[in-house]
């Protein structure tokens, strides 16, 4: 809770209190028969003002102020003048000698009405939290190494090539490489992930992770306006600016909707109270409807629930750059997938060595021949060799075929088939899908490896969520038709298109927009860094693993800062947890309130039930707008967790 909050809260609890001793205190013992006069009016008329001006104040100057701004009808102005009117109407009974009415009405009017403000507010704090908390990543200062000495800049200062000094505990004010020292660095903030990360000399640091251990010094690589933090922070100041349609429904629902109910209002004073001459019991109806006409429950718990998912989002490392993304998000029914780097991890590994026994001697004399090379296969292989490679060979690349390694009389051969062929060596082929590369020793054949792309662990268990949801799932891959269809079938896609060049994706994209239903929502979900004209054409682009890429933060509708496929069905949870509250609050609230009017006009309902109709609905709508919130603390956490385990 805020100091604001805090003093608004303590403010509403005083009036409230003082409220309750008057009230009590004239239905006891009638307040305006303390004074026996034909002005004992003025007693109760002066507590209850008392309690209005402590309750009302700033409500009155906001009416005031928007009126000299030409913003007449907002709720201020409503509330004003159902109160001040209830009030004039006490004053017109206490002079012709009626009964007290419309004082502690006008009173309590205001008074619940604070009431819902301060819930507005309070549920605005909470949802803002999980936003904030990227807000918090901005870095303050840069410790700059110039001249030999460490200076503290503005991070615009510093410039790309630029060495800066970052102790433990500070946040890393630009993206670069560590050129000295190693530390675990807090990427929370940024991913959600809650394990550390371990970087040393030559790694890549992002800013806006926390130096948790020691002192690193990087150089820099992007300016600060183009730096992960930069971008980011963009992305969320102007998230809220995105709305949606049924948000700018009720904005315009609301500009014609309030100068109506103050018409109708004014024509059920004026009309009914000429043809009777009961001009008490018809002002007294007509405020009533002004009461309960207020549409802050529509105003204030709508844009709240989208805040508040956009909130619980992001709190797991998902971005969304707007409510009308989220709105547009749940009614997402065909996905589409690029395969490397998001179904699959796109690091090329060694799965598969035969035969199994003679496995540690092939994987030597493979590394002994790729040791050199910088390809992605012989890197894989040198990779699942885990150890330096004995030298003293001489490479030789035969082009399109393989290597050859010569030592005196020993040579290894490591190829395809073609460089088995050429070598008049007998081998035994291996028909599994992936890369094969074939090693023979002295012309002898000695095995094969296995050379694959490695699927995500989660990838099955989200298409199997999409799937159950009735989602189609598509994956589009450049990979040729046998191993698209392996890994399609390995993971439940509903659908494939394989052999697809760069072009061939945007083609394929473009004519599933053409042929989709209207309502059909289409997303395309790949890395961001060689989908952007994908993600841009789609309904709703989602971009994998965000953190360090650019053009995933701008190209795409949704980011998913973790690289983790499980972050589009949650985020599918959340967005459908959010539009089916939006929509209960619309209901809810236009049903209450049109009943109540209706009572209103017709003298059933009085100016409590008016109050309820105004502030309670407004109150039980913010609170059911916080479930956005409140629903997804365990589910994600335990998810949460179980990601980490995975990891």
């Amino acid at each position: 809770m805020s100091r604001k909050e805090k003093k608004n809260l303590i403010r509403i609890l005083i009036a409230l209190g003082l409220f309750a001793v008057v009230f009590i205190v004239d239905k006891i013992i009638g307040l305006d028969g303390v004074f026996d006069s034909g002005y004992g009016w003025l007693f109760p008329f002066a507590l209850y003002l008392v309690v209005y001006f402590i309750i009302g104040y700033d409500v009155l100057w906001k009416a005031i102020r928007n009126i000299l701004h030409g913003q007449v009808f907002d709720e201020n102005f409503l509330m004003c003048v159902a109160t001040l009117g209830a009030y004039a109407l006490g004053i017109y009974r206490g002079v012709t000698g009626q009964e007290i009415e419309g004082f502690d009405e006008g009173c309590a009017v205001l008074l619940f009405y604070q009431v819902g403000e301060w819930f507005q507010s309070y549920a605005t704090g909470r949802s803002r939290k999980s936003i904030s908390a990227l807000m918090d990543i901005r870095p303050d200062y840069a410790n700059v190494k110039r001249d030999g000495d460490v200076q503290q800049v503005d991070p615009s200062e510093v410039k790309v090539g630029d060495i800066i000094v970052v102790n433990p505990g500070e946040k890393v004010p630009l993206d670069g490489i560590i050129v000295n020292g190693a530390t675990t660095l807090d990427t929370k903030a940024l991913t959600g992930e809650s394990l550390p990360r371990d970087v040393s000399a030559g790694g890549e640091v992002i800013s806006g992770c926390v130096n948790l251990t020691s002192q690193i010094e990087v150089e820099v690589t992007k300016e600060f306006y183009d730096s992960t933090v930069s971008k980011i922070l963009d992305l969320v100041e102007n998230a809220s600016s995105q709305k949606s349609k049924a948000e700018n429904f009720i904005t315009k629902f609301a500009k014609y909707y309030t100068p109506s109910v103050v018409i109708v209002a004014i024509l059920l004073a004026i009309i009914p109270g000429a043809i009777t001459t009961d001009w008490s019991t018809w002002v007294y109806r007509a405020l009533s409807f002004l009461v309960v006409s207020c549409p802050c429950a529509l105003v204030i718990s709508i844009p709240l629930s989208f805040f508040a998912g956009i909130g619980a989002a992001s709190r797991y490392g998902i971005l969304v750059k707007g409510s009308n993304y989220l709105e547009k998000f749940n009614k997402a029914n065909t996905f589409v997938f690029d395969k490397t780097g998001t179904l699959t991890k796109g690091n090329f590994a060694v799965t598969k060595i035969t035969p199994e026994s003679d496995k540690d001697e092939i994987l030597r004399l493979a590394a002994i021949a790729e040791q050199d090379s910088n390809h992605p296969i012989a890197r894989s292989i040198v990779a699942a060799y885990g150890k330096d490679a004995e030298r003293g060979y001489t490479l030789t690349n035969v082009a399109g075929s393989g290597i050859v390694a010569t030592c005196g009389d020993d040579k290894i051969y490591c190829g395809n088939e073609k460089l088995m062929a050429q070598n008049d060596i007998r081998f035994v082929k291996e028909d599994r899908l992936g890369t094969v590369v074939y090693v023979a020793r002295n012309g002898k054949f000695i095995g094969s490896l296995l050379i694959s792309d490695e699927i995500k662990e989660e990838s099955k268990q989200v298409i199997g969520e999409l799937n159950a949801m009735g989602c189609k799932t598509v994956m589009l891959t450049g990979d040729n038709e046998a191993i698209a269809k392996s890994v399609a079938t390995e993971i439940g896609l509903t659908g494939y298109k394989a052999s697809l060049l760069p072009q061939n994706k945007v083609e394929e994209v473009d004519g599933m927009l053409k042929t989709k239903g209207q309502k059909d929502v289409l997303c395309f979900v790949g890395d961001g860094i060689n989908d952007a004209p994908v993600l841009t054409r789609s309904d709703i682009g989602i971009a994998m693993g965000g953190v360090g890429s650019d053009a995933a933060i701008e190209a795409s509708d949704i980011v998913l800062m973790k690289d983790d496929l499980r972050g589009i069905s949650l985020a599918k949870r959340i967005a459908k947890k959010t539009m089916s509250i939006v929509l209960e609050n619309i209901w809810f609230s236009l049903i209450v309130k049109l009943a109540i009017l209706v009572l209103s006009a017709f003298g059933i309902a009085n100016m409590w039930i008016a109050v309820f109709g105004d502030v309670g609905v407004a109150v039980l709508a913010i609170l059911n707008a916080m479930r956005v919130n409140s629903k997804y603390v365990k589910t994600p956490k335990s998810q949460a967790s179980s990601i980490a385990s995975a990891n």
